[in-house]
């Protein structure tokens, strides 16, 4: 069992996910990497370090997330850090909507957040100490034509944040949530030149952001600079929504 402290960041094999176990590690706190893509996992996880240790975990199974969590608390101590951050896209205009594309991105962005959070908060409460950070996006603050799925399931992480800063306050655990725009990642990559363009055209600061500055912001709000910052939703999109 390790005496650092100990963070949870899911969905990081990639984007985000990934960036924010590297800042993680530089600040000196012992990460626990949770994602489905195993393979890609190990590969991160020989790229960064004794102190990142890779769990296989399906976020939206109860049982996966259980046993993954289980085994987190008893290989490397009660974490006191979680970045519920794991998501996928299903896009499509609602009248042409397959329900299980509906169900798919629920059951991971939004149900998977819920059963990491219910699974470690225990742990948290006893320790009476933690930080919660739910990566949400900006479409939970705009919507987004043809992501009626995904918009709502990023809405959703925002009642939770609201909800669960009131329930845990009392034990000492902040529950915060940041709402990145149009960052550089495996979703973005591969949009044409012209569309890249006119959403640069719609940020404030004229271009895209990087996983780094989502990494920065998550690693704030884990912080004891942080510590008295709880329920709050922070925009993360250059000016996009101003």
């Amino acid at each position: 069992m390790n005496d650092s402290r100990v963070a949870v960041v899911t969905g990081s094999a990639r984007g985000i996910g990934l960036a924010v176990s590297r800042r993680l590690l530089q600040d000196g706190w012992v990460v626990a990497g949770c994602d489905l893509l195993e393979a890609e996992l190990e590969e991160r996880a020989s790229e960064l370090g004794q102190d990142f240790h890779p769990y296989a975990v399906d976020v939206g199974d109860p049982d996966s997330v259980s046993g993954a969590c289980e085994a987190i608390e008893a290989e490397l101590g009660v974490p006191t850090g979680l970045v519920n951050n794991a998501g996928i896209t299903r896009d499509g205009l609602l009248v042409r909507m397959d329900p299980a594309d509906w169900e798919a991105v629920l059951r991971v962005n939004l149900t998977g957040s819920f059963l990491m959070t219910r699974a470690l908060a225990r742990g948290m409460m006893r320790a009476r100490s933690g930080s919660i950070v739910y990566v949400s996006s900006v479409v939970a603050l705009t919507g987004s034509a043809g992501q009626a799925n995904y918009s709502s399931s990023k809405a959703g992480l925002l009642g939770l944040t609201r909800t669960l800063a009131r329930e845990l306050g009392s034990r000492n655990i902040r529950v915060n949530a940041i709402a990145p725009g149009f960052i550089e990642t495996d979703m973005t990559k591969d949009l044409p030149e012209e569309v890249r363009a006119g959403y640069a055209a719609r940020i404030a600061l004229g271009r895209m952001g990087q996983p780094g500055d989502a990494a920065a912001l998550v690693a704030f709000l884990l912080s004891d600079g942080a510590c008295y910052i709880s329920g709050a939703v922070i925009p993360l999109d250059g000016g996009l929504t101003t």
